[in-house]
């Protein structure tokens, strides 16, 4: 890969987490400013990039519909669509749908809540497998080899003070997490957040992705959220039986 299809690369990545500067970019990348103002230019010329009023720049509107594409060639992304808005509008909370990308979740789908208390999340950002309640509901149904590959050595990152950073401790977790058929993430990502999964399985019973209803805890206790649990796992049932896997 050239040196400046890469840099080019590393300048959408940086803008998804907002709009910046042509020097904070610069300092970034380790390069000159005007090699990101050059790099900048072309860009907007496609319309991968915006200038914004006070001089800096932000993601164009190509980028939303190449990434609309690219989330639209996830095939449970569609046949999941309804599930996910019937879960909504029965639980009220947020519903999600994720599956992994390069060691971690990535968000495919959301379904706001119905509060006016909502959670800070959206379509194509990427949270930890250990921390988050559809990382573990994935992690559960993979063998200890694929976990040692996508997790790493401990201790993992920790989030918040109720992180599981030890692996004996997460493997506990996955370990009832098999045993129920969802996992719980008890403010261990978000800290006044918590939030169930449960997988979604392909025909041949390996995890595709998994779908979690989240709820801040001012808007919804833990028995409350508990007791979501069996719409959670029958919506995630529904949606491995499009994908061909058939019911036990």
């Amino acid at each position: 890969m050239s040196s400046s299809v890469e840099r080019a690369m590393r300048i959408l990545v940086e803008l998804a987490d907002g709009p910046t500067t042509i020097s904070e970019l610069a300092r970034r990348l380790d390069v000159h400013r005007t090699t990101s103002l050059r790099l900048l230019r072309t860009l907007e010329e496609q319309r991968f990039v915006l200038r914004t009023d006070d001089g800096g720049y932000r993601l164009g509107p190509r980028m939303a519909t190449l990434a609309a594409a690219a989330l639209e060639g996830f095939d449970v992304r569609g046949l999941a669509a309804r599930h996910l808005r019937n879960l909504g509008e029965a639980t009220g909370q947020t519903v999600h749908l994720g599956a992994l990308e390069d060691g971690r979740v990535v968000y495919l789908d959301k379904v706001e809540s119905r509060h006016t208390v909502r959670m800070y999340s959206r379509v194509g950002a990427l949270a930890p497998l250990h921390a988050t309640a559809v990382g573990k509901a994935i992690l559960s149904r993979l063998s200890e080899d694929e976990r040692d590959t996508l997790l790493g050595p401990p201790p993992f990152a920790r989030c918040t003070p109720a992180t599981l950073t030890d692996r004996a401790a997460l493997d506990a977790d996955l370990a009832l997490t098999a045993e129920r058929g969802w996992a719980l993430d008890e403010a261990e990502h978000e800290e006044f957040v918590h939030c169930v999964a449960a997988p979604v399985l392909g025909a041949d019973g390996r995890p595709v992705a998994a779908v979690s209803v989240s709820a801040p805890r001012m808007v919804l206790d833990r028995e409350g959220l508990l007791a979501l649990t069996g719409r959670l796992t029958a919506a995630a049932r529904d949606i491995s039986e499009e994908l061909g896997r058939r019911r036990p």
